[in-house]
């Protein structure tokens, strides 16, 4: 007899989501967590990593104060404390966004390795429990590519880099997504000598990695656009080969390679769930795996590893586990990375819009035209609108920029509610706000000639 009506493993952004949405409907619901409450967001992903770029950031804009009329400085960095208060806001979220949230809308939290027995059961310790359905949400973890050498050096992941007492005289960061883009620019602000390796933003619009690379040069950054091959372990730290022969020698090696399923040990064969050839549960369009009674939401179901995409394919995924099935919206979905500037998009790039078979037209504005910017004495940036040429639907929205990710969410509006660049450029537009770029590259497409500020 079944216990509960979904039993979720897990207990990050989908499974929590996952939880609100079962009691919503008045079904009764477990949670299980093998680790600390809160997932990969809460303790080592999102949360403390924005923390510590934040106080990075403090740091780095104190050494790098345009404003020549207002003195400043940067010394050195106590990595103790800025551990010590990162851990308190982890610490503050975790009761008040987790354990307080599943008190509040009354679903229990069970503590246990959770192994699917048979296709209706999970082992979780010494108990045996069943469920009319489940979600599973167990995250995903850093991968480490199998390089020669890789065995034989302590490297860091993004998880254990942030645990560290002590900054290292120099770091390798070995790639040049989201993860390592922001890492690599957090030790480096910290103080730390860091090279990249690696694919540099290969997934932003080309105007906009351009920005990125060049504030990396101008911060001495050295970014080695190549793929690593061998790690070898020295006397006094690690060198990195590359495809292409460079060598990179640093005293600590970071790997930010991409994150796998975390599904280790989950039994899910037994349950007749299966997985694809990177080990992400196969699921359809509402989150239903091969096993009919099984769903899965968040970085384990190969969604686009965002806290709120996880969010909304755990409420898809319960929403579908208790008899009304659902789907995800991505129209217009966001992304931002937080280095600074900030790199962000929302919608789609130039070339997805042509595969596609649009006929695209694109704007591009550069921050020496966005009043902000000058105000702020930084215009290193820009902002690409891609629209329909026919329709002139606002397609994509790419930006690296001060604050870029505070412009996807009007990004996100007028690509999920069709609006025309036509509407961006009639609508208003508050003066010497970043958010005004919007309405100053619509206005592109109407005339490449100047205008007068609000003109």
């Amino acid at each position: 007899m079944d216990e509960y009506d979904l039993i979720v493993i897990g207990t990050g952004g989908a499974a929590m989501a996952a939880g609100i949405e079962a009691r919503s409907r008045g079904a009764s619901a477990l949670l299980v967590e093998r680790g600390s409450l809160g997932g990969t967001c809460l303790n080592i992903g999102c949360v403390p990593s924005k923390n510590l770029l934040a106080a990075a950031g403090q740091r780095h804009r104190a050494a790098a104060n345009p404003f020549r009329g207002v003195a400043t400085s940067s010394g050195g960095v106590t990595m103790g404390e800025l551990l010590t208060q990162k851990q308190k806001l982890i610490d503050y979220l975790r009761q008040a966004k987790y354990a307080d949230v599943a008190d509040a809308h009354g679903f229990p939290i069970t503590y246990g390795h959770a192994r699917f027995l048979d296709a209706h059961t999970l082992q979780v310790g010494d108990q045996q429990l069943r469920a009319a359905a489940y979600v599973v949400a167990t995250g995903a973890a850093p991968h480490v590519p199998d390089l020669p050498g890789m065995a034989d050096v302590d490297y860091l992941t993004s998880t254990t880099a942030m645990e560290q007492d002590d900054l290292p005289a120099s770091m390798i960061v070995i790639g040049g997504g989201y993860v390592g883009l922001e890492q690599a620019q957090l030790w480096a602000h910290l103080g730390v000598e860091v090279t990249l390796v690696g694919r540099f933003a290969p997934h932003a619009e080309p105007e906009v990695a351009d920005v990125l690379r060049t504030v990396f040069h101008d911060e001495g950054i050295t970014v080695v656009e190549e793929h690593a091959s061998t790690v070898t372990r020295t006397a006094d730290g690690v060198v990195v080969t590359t495809t292409a022969g460079t060598r990179v020698e640093g005293q600590r090696l970071l790997v930010a390679a991409g994150r796998f399923a975390d599904t280790g040990d989950l039994g899910l064969d037994a349950a007749g769930v299966r997985t694809d050839a990177l080990g992400f549960i196969v699921i359809d369009e509402n989150q239903r795996t091969t096993n009919p009674r099984v769903f899965a939401a968040g970085d384990v179901s190969g969604a686009a590893q965002y806290v709120y995409v996880a969010a909304q394919t755990g409420h898809v995924a319960a929403a579908g586990a208790l008899g009304e099935p659902t789907t995800v919206d991505y129209r217009g979905l966001p992304s931002v990375t937080f280095t600074t500037p900030q790199i962000a998009s929302a919608g789609l790039t130039e070339e997805r819009a042509l595969e596609l078979g649009h006929t695209c037209e694109c704007r591009v504005l550069g921050a020496q035209d966005i009043p902000r910017a000058l105000v702020n004495q930084d215009t290193r940036g820009v902002l690409k609108l891609v629209i329909d040429a026919q329709t002139r639907e606002v397609l994509g929205v790419h930006a690296a920029l001060d604050g870029a990710g505070d412009l996807m969410l009007a990004a996100t509006y007028a690509i999920k509610f069709g609006l025309t660049v036509d509407d961006l450029a009639d609508t208003w537009a508050p003066y010497l706000t970043m958010s005004e770029a919007l309405r100053i590259t619509a206005g592109l497409f109407r005339s490449n000639l100047p205008t007068s500020c609000c003109a």
